[in-house]
């Protein structure tokens, strides 16, 4: 094992050496880090607000206004986290050229804005459409439009510096305060970079896509609906999940999207066999994917990740992070993990990252198929369901179920050892280092 960790060092640490020294890739990093606080505020409150079975606990009336009351504490942060992560990586890719961070986040956020549709389709009261306007989608400004809003960030915090570094620029008279005169002397940049992306948004608006977003989001999609269902498709879909996901991307929405429709027809067909007391006829399922893939923690199936940290961990970040990540995971909510550890753009866990999860639904789908385990019936079981609990729900109140769910976290377990270790042992060294040098320069 030491041997296998020592090689993997060799290889990883200078690629990640490399990354960590890419100003792109550290914009992008810091640009999340900005975000993780209202991320994982959101979090908790998507937790509090979709607890368990509470629905059955208190009337349909009182429940309703509960999550109403909770409602904008999501709505507010997860729903457009977007937005966090762009001004994050327009300050931060402006702070390293060593401009006016403030103006760098500032144009990041509106040139992303004059590409989002302001318009959205509106179903009246005869359940006619009507488009109406003056209105940004919430979805636009969340992890549908995530993708864009990453690289509208780094072209418009370059163009920024670009008109800068020309010296096209206001210069006010000695005497007029500072304040006033960095406004000015970023009016000319600002305005020629917004007017670039303006013009982009009217060309696109003679276009098949109408939008930018449009554009994006079908290159995307298009590619996933040519998959189909089955084990072939589902493991290509795991796959896509965790690699949106490493480079930032919400993996389960921008997949889920396509693969839902097909998921949740196969899901209600085994429903309408389990109530009719039928054989039921498909393994993949939307409980499939989500109690027994996405639903141990969140996407990756990061609780024995939390597990793995609380065993093996040494460095005062992986302890932190793992009393931060547990009471979230729990309820397969694994943003502080993806953001803290972080998983996002770390070579270092690409591995495991990518290959736990394919390896799961290999094993889930030929213990359903072998009859090991039952079928999912069909019962949606909430998401913010435990595992075990969920495990046992989904198959029909079978102990199998959570069983399998407990050898799901075993593997991804034993993937990710190494890997952790290698981490800790990293981070370890670093706050050692840094205490050395604060003690020295006590001393001295």
């Amino acid at each position: 094992m030491n041997k296998f960790m020592e090689v993997l060092e060799n290889i990883l640490m200078p690629i990640a050496d490399k990354l960590n020294n890419n100003r792109y890739l550290t914009a992008l990093r810091n640009g999340f880090m900005v975000a993780l606080p209202f991320i994982i505020f959101g979090s908790i409150f998507v937790v509090i607000a979709n607890f368990p079975f509470l629905d059955q606990w208190i009337s349909e009336s009182a429940y309703e206004a509960y999550q109403a009351a909770l409602g904008p504490a999501s709505a507010s942060t997860l729903s457009i986290m977007g937005l966090f992560v762009i001004i994050g990586i327009g300050y931060k890719l402006t702070e390293h050229y060593g401009g006016e961070s403030i103006y760098g986040g500032a144009v990041a956020l509106a040139s992303f804005l004059i590409l989002t549709p302001q318009v959205i389709d509106f179903e009246t009261a005869n359940e006619t459409i009507e488009q109406v306007g003056g209105v940004i989608p919430t979805a636009s400004l969340g992890a549908e439009g995530m993708f864009l809003g990453i690289f509208t960030a780094f072209f418009a915090a370059e163009l920024y510096r670009f008109f800068v570094e020309k010296d096209w620029t206001i210069k006010m008279p000695a005497g007029v305060p500072d304040a006033v005169s960095r406004s000015f002397s970023a009016l000319i940049p600002i305005t020629l970079t917004l007017s670039i992306f303006l013009i982009v948004r009217i060309i696109f608006s003679y276009t098949p896509f109408d939008t930018v977003q449009n554009f994006i989001y079908t290159l995307i999609q298009e590619p996933l609906t040519a998959l189909g269902s089955g084990l072939p498709a589902t493991l290509i879909a795991v796959l896509l999940i965790q690699l949106f996901w490493f480079f930032g991307l919400h993996g389960q929405i921008i997949v889920n999207s396509v693969f839902d429709p097909i998921w949740y027809a196969l899901n209600n067909q085994n429903l309408e066999a389990f109530n009719a007391g039928q054989e039921l006829p498909n393994i993949v399922t939307k409980q499939f994917i989500d109690t027994f893939i996405v639903g141990i923690g969140g996407s990756g199936m990061t609780l024995a990740v939390i597990i793995g940290i609380f065993l093996i961990g040494r460095s005062r970040q992986l302890k932190e992070l793992g009393k931060l990540g547990a009471p979230a995971g729990i309820f397969n909510v694994n943003e502080p993990v993806i953001f803290g550890l972080p998983i996002i753009m770390n070579p270092l866990v690409i591995i495991p990252w990518l290959i736990a999860p394919v390896i799961v639904t290999f094993i889930t789908y030929f213990a359903m198929a072998s009859g090991m385990v039952p079928y999912p019936n069909g019962v949606i079981v909430p998401w913010t369901t435990p595992t075990v609990l969920s495990g046992f729900l989904a198959t029909g109140n079978s102990w199998q179920g959570g069983a399998l769910q407990l050898v799901n976290i075993a593997v991804v377990f034993v993937i990710w050892w190494p890997f952790l270790k290698i981490m800790d042992k990293q981070y370890y060294e670093n706050e050692n280092s840094a205490e050395d040098q604060r003690n020295e320069t006590v001393n001295m």
